[in-house]
C-alpha cells in the first residue's frame, strides 16, 4: 500500500521514467518510486512538471494537489476512475450527526479559550480567571457564544479596547498572515487524508472553501497570537517566522514532535471522533506560550 507524501516545496522539475518520479533542480535529482507514493503536494508555483508523469499519477491514483502562493490547495488532478474511497469519505463528512458536530465543536471552542485563559495570564489574571469561566460554561455546540465573549475580552486585553478584528492595521496583518499558514497545513492534511476542506462542523460559510480546516484550527490561534503580542515579528521578519512555526516543537499524545506533524495526528483524531459520535477522544496539541 503506498504511504509516502512528497511535498514539494521549491522550483522544480517533475518528470516520469520507468516507473518512478524523478525529481530535478540545477543541483539535485531524485527518484521515487511511485509504488510508494500516496500523495504529491506542490506547494511553489515555480514547478515544472510533464504530462507523462501526470498521466501516471493518475493510472496510480496518486492524488496530486497544486497550492497557490499562500501555501493553500487550489485544486487537485483527479483521475475519472477515482480514488477507491472518495465516495466513502465524502459520504462519511455528509453523514457527521448534528450530535457529533456539537460534541466535537464544543471541546475545540473550551480548548481554545483554556489557551487563550494561558495566554492572558501573563498580562492579566482577572481576565484570565474570566476566561476560565467562559470555558467552564460552554454548553453543547457553544449555543450561548462563549467563544464570542472569550474573544472580546482576549483581544481587547491583549491589543487595547480601541482594537478589533477588522481593523487595517499591523496586528491584524500579522495575525491574518500567520492564521494563513496554520490554515494552508490544515487544509493539505485534510486534503492529503481524503477529506473535504469545505464540509465544516461549525463553519458553514458558502463562500469559504475551507470550513472544516477554519473549525479545526481554533485552538492553535493563541500560538499566533502569543508570537504578535510579545513583538517577536515585525515587519521585516514576520513571513519567515510564521512559515519556520510549523517546523517547532508540541506535544501530543505525550509526543515530542513538528507541529506540522503534530497538526495531521490532531486532525486525524478528530475526524475519529466525528465519525464515533464523540465517544473516540480528540488528541489536542500542547504548546508553551
Amino acid at each position: 500500500m503506498p504511504f509516502r507524501t512528497i511535498i514539494i516545496k521549491s522550483r522544480a522539475k517533475l518528470e516520469y521514467s520507468l516507473n518512478y518520479l524523478v525529481y530535478r533542480t540545477e543541483n539535485l535529482e531524485k527518484r521515487i518510486l511511485l509504488d510508494e507514493i500516496n500523495t504529491i503536494i506542490i506547494e511553489s508555483t515555480q514547478v515544472a512538471i510533464t504530462t507523462a508523469l501526470i498521466s501516471s499519477l493518475a493510472e496510480k491514483n496518486i492524488k496530486l494537489i497544486f497550492c497557490d502562493s499562500k501555501f493553500n490547495p487550489q485544486c487537485e488532478i483527479l483521475t475519472y476512475h477515482g480514488t477507491y474511497d472518495m465516495y466513502d469519505k465524502l459520504n462519511e463528512q455528509f453523514n457527521i450527526s448534528k450530535l457529533s458536530k456539537d460534541k466535537v465543536w464544543s471541546e475545540i471552542v473550551i480548548k481554545k479559550i483554556l489557551y487563550q485563559s494561558k495566554l492572558l495570564m501573563k498580562f492579566s489574571k482577572e481576565s484570565a480567571e474570566l476566561l476560565e469561566n467562559y470555558a467552564q460554561d460552554v454548553l453543547l455546540g457553544d449555543s450561548t457564544n462563549r467563544e464570542g465573549f472569550a474573544a472580546k475580552v482576549y483581544f481587547n486585553r491583549l491589543f487595547g479596547t480601541d482594537f478589533n478584528r477588522n481593523q487595517d492595521c499591523e496586528i491584524n496583518m500579522f495575525l491574518d498572515y500567520g492564521y494563513t499558514v496554520i490554515l494552508s497545513s490544515f487544509n493539505r492534511i485534510i486534503k492529503m487524508l481524503g477529506y473535504y476542506t469545505e464540509l465544516g462542523i461549525h463553519h458553514i460559510g458558502r463562500t469559504n472553501p475551507f470550513n472544516f480546516s477554519c473549525d479545526l484550527m481554533e485552538p492553535i490561534r493563541p500560538l499566533i497570537d502569543c508570537y504578535v503580542v510579545n513583538k517577536i515579528v515585525d515587519k521585516d521578519n514576520f513571513r519567515d517566522i510564521f512559515v519556520s512555526i510549523l517546523d517547532s516543537k508540541v506535544k501530543i499524545n505525550d509526543s515530542e514532535m513538528y507541529l506540522e506533524n503534530a497538526i495531521r495526528v490532531y486532525v486525524n483524531s478528530v475526524i475519529n471522533s466525528l465519525k464515533s459520535d464523540g465517544k473516540v477522544s480528540i488528541s489536542f496539541i500542547e504548546y508553551e506560550l
